[in-house]
């Protein structure tokens, strides 16, 4: 049966994972594999995955309210362990991004399963790479384009990959929340 404090432990769940990646993500991006990828790439694209299931299993106003949590952890905990220009940068994409993505999956939602998550990470992965690499290291000398770009490739990648976990986590929510979900739609 599903509860309202099951729903408040989904939502700070939702909420300590996004600041968590966030924090991850700004701290890894510091850390170039190449002139084409930072760490950051890999570890970011998790917090569509967050977004997208919270979105699905709970619905758009709750997933704001894990966006916006995790915009303030992430923002505080990046200006403390990252440099303070990554967590104003990341904090700003962040942002936008998110809820431009809670946005395109909640106008999709009622497709296939896959087409929300996919379509609203790939689209707002566009707009926070854009945001985030040109508030980042716009007029430094550091390989900037070629970061957004080889991150961008990674998010298009990670959001394919992440369809299965995001397959699987909704097929073991109890019936009674899947039945809410489809309720919702």
């Amino acid at each position: 049966m599903r509860t309202h404090a099951m729903e408040r432990n989904a939502l700070i769940a939702g909420a300590t994972a996004m600041g968590l990646v966030v924090l991850v993500s700004n701290v890894t991006v510091g850390y170039p594999i190449n002139d084409w990828l930072t760490w950051g790439a890999f570890a970011y694209p998790l917090t569509f995955l967050v977004t997208d299931l919270t979105n699905r299993i709970l619905g758009a106003g709750p997933a704001r309210r894990v966006v916006y949590v995790g915009f303030a952890v992430g923002v505080a905990l990046s200006v403390i362990f990252a440099d303070v220009r990554i967590g104003i940068a990341s904090g700003t994409a962040f942002l936008v991004a998110q809820l431009l993505d809670i946005w395109i999956f909640d106008r999709l939602r009622r497709q296939s399963w896959w087409k929300a998550p996919l379509i609203s990470s790939l689209l707002a992965s566009a707009l926070d790479t854009a945001v985030f690499f040109a508030g980042a290291f716009a007029f430094s000398e550091l390989p900037w384009v070629t970061w957004a770009l080889g991150d961008y490739a990674a998010k298009l990648a990670m959001a394919a990959v992440l369809l299965a976990p995001f397959r699987a986590i909704l097929a073991q929510l109890p019936s009674d929340w899947r039945q809410a979900e489809t309720n919702r739609a």
